[in-house]
């Protein structure tokens, strides 16, 4: 018979807990003795302690005496008996779940629940293995719950829509991360009275992203990826991996890679790696404050602050520290490299160190922030465009004029014209920040999402200036991208999981180098830009030919009517 127990409290019907055993009291360790509960504590606990001092004194003179500790009196029989009794006892009351799974069946284990555990019984106490959604282990009892949805989870369901058990807290309790995603999804559709049929929830791997990459997921976006190339950059063919969805993006990327790869391919060259952290401290005064300035842009002291900042991890390397000062408010940014991790956590970490260093001689000084602003991260910022952040890189070809003619559609002459008057002329009118091309950003977006790097950092890293000119007599165009802070990493964050893993891969720079730290994030970064450089070439070719609307009309149309979807 299947046992149902109902708690009323303040008139409020509490959720059902539904079992397959027969009926039986609930049974617990604090019920050994007809007391309130912390009486009964008491009892025990002195009557453990007492018998262990006991036991120990007999043994004491039984020892001095020369008699056979085998040899005990009825009283000793007497406190073995209770320190035993003691112990199983205070093992319960501690929470040791399998002393009492020996003793006593599993049946008699059902608890009446309070309304305090009743989330914390209902995800702890339900041993079901299978996740919520695989039809095969639904067992079904009442008719209003969904075909797909097990009786234990439709309880931490409901459980979750009263507000009882925290939404953020099902990974911790149930230690199901996908099973816990599932019931997070339901919750969420019956208190918004949304349907989420069109965002998927099979197929991910949510282990993979609990604790680093996001918290109470309901399911994951599909972006499709695809391939632009191959891209011929210093003599290596490269397969580029781009999510999107925007039409023609792929396809512009990859003509452009087919006038690189005919022209013979392009150079990239790494000109700075360094990733910076600026934080903000605070002074009485604003002479307090330059003196710290002073110290440290001062060389002599350089090398102490490396040891302390490069302690913190084995690839950080301090590089250089820079001031700049707002009254009384000192803005100090560090620049360091970061071996193959993108490295926002790394710096931020040696500049905590030397933090704590500087406090032992300026004891006045205030860390305000661990960032001011003047880092510059995920902002567009006048300093990243000038001293750069993460990979500074600079791409550039020579592509033929009968290249030009036959598969960008157009002329040298007049990409170089367009190029003065869009890139240049019209950024500089529009006061552009770093942007003095075409759409770098696209490209770089593409490629951040499908190798797992951080997409809002899509914005100083599309800081790009696209530079045209005839050479060779006017016959052959000279094209290049100076892109002075490409943040990327091939190790942490989203780097790990397994579309974005692949994708790495497919580029030849999955995970840490072995041989030289830090060069796969490198080739990253210029493989990143020579994608820019053949992005750049064909919509700037597409717009010159009079070809961008056409092409857009074409591939970038949807015939779907999402309305009846």
């Amino acid at each position: 018979m299947e046992a149902r127990r109902r708690m009323i409290k303040g008139g409020v019907q509490q959720p059902q807990i539904h079992r397959n055993d027969k009926d039986s009291e609930a049974v617990k360790a604090t019920d050994a003795l007809p007391l309130p509960m912390y009486l009964t504590n008491i009892v025990f606990f002195c009557l453990f302690f007492s018998v262990v001092y006991y036991l120990l004194l007999r043994w004491r003179e039984k020892i001095r005496n020369s008699t056979p500790l085998h040899v005990v009196t009825l009283s000793e029989i007497a406190a073995i008996v209770t320190f035993i009794a003691s112990f199983i006892y205070l093992l319960g009351f501690f929470g040791i779940g399998f002393v009492q799974s020996l003793l006593i069946p599993r049946a008699s284990h059902e608890d009446i629940l309070d309304e305090d555990d009743f989330d914390l019984r209902v995800l702890k106490d339900d041993s079901r293995a299978a996740p919520c959604g695989v039809a095969d282990h639904c067992k079904i009892s009442d008719p209003q719950l969904s075909p797909c949805t097990p009786v234990e989870d439709e309880e931490i369901i409901k459980s979750v829509v009263e507000g009882k058990t925290p939404s953020y807290s099902l990974e911790s309790k149930l230690g199901d991360c996908r099973r816990a995603a599932a019931i997070r999804r339901e919750a969420l559709q019956r208190t918004t009275g949304k349907s989420l049929a069109g965002l998927p929830l099979e197929g991910f791997d949510y282990d993979a992203i609990l604790g680093q990459c996001c918290e109470m997921p309901v399911g994951y976006v599909q972006i499709p990826v695809g391939i632009a190339g191959p891209l011929l950059l210093d003599g290596r063919e490269y397969s580029v991996p781009m999510a999107t969805t925007e039409g023609c993006l792929v396809a512009s990327t990859n003509r452009g890679c087919k006038a690189i790869h005919a022209s013979g391919g392009a150079t990239a060259v790494l000109l700075r790696d360094a990733m910076t952290r600026a934080p903000v401290v605070r002074f009485g005064t604003a002479k307090r404050a330059t003196e710290l300035k002073f110290f440290l842009e001062d060389s002599h002291n350089f090398e102490d602050l490396s040891l302390v900042f490069n302690s913190s991890s084995r690839f950080a390397r301090l590089q250089s520290i820079k001031c700049a000062i707002a009254g009384k408010n000192l803005y100090i940014r560090f620049s360091c490299s970061t071996g193959d991790a993108m490295g926002m956590n790394m710096v931020s970490k040696g500049v905590q160190n030397v933090m704590d260093f500087l406090g032992n001689d300026f004891p006045d000084m205030d860390v305000i922030g661990i960032s001011g602003n003047y880092c510059s991260d995920k902002k567009p910022a006048a300093v990243n465009w000038i001293e750069g952040r993460g990979k500074s890189v600079v791409c550039e070809a020579i592509i033929k004029e009968e290249v030009v003619k036959k598969v960008l559609k157009t002329d040298v002459a007049s990409l170089v014209e367009l190029n003065m008057l869009k890139n240049l002329t019209g950024s500089a009118i529009a006061g552009a920040l770093g942007g003095f091309n075409a759409h770098a950003s696209n490209i770089v977006s593409a490629i951040y999402i499908a190798t797992g790097q951080d997409p809002a950092q899509n914005i100083e890293s599309s800081h790009c200036i696209t530079m045209m000119e005839a050479v060779n007599g006017g016959r052959d165009l000279h094209i290049s991208v100076t892109m002075p802070s490409i943040e990327v990493g091939t190790i942490g964050g989203g780097t790990q999981l397994g579309s974005q893993s692949a994708c790495l891969n497919l580029l030849g720079v999955k995970g840490a180098s072995k041989e030289a730290p830090g060069s796969n994030s490198r080739l990253l970064a210029t493989i990143v830009a020579g994608a820019v450089l053949a992005g750049e070439l064909s919509l700037m070719s597409a717009i010159a030919a009079g070809q961008l609307v056409k092409s857009h009309m074409k591939y970038n149309r949807s015939s779907k009517d999402v309305s009846k979807m």
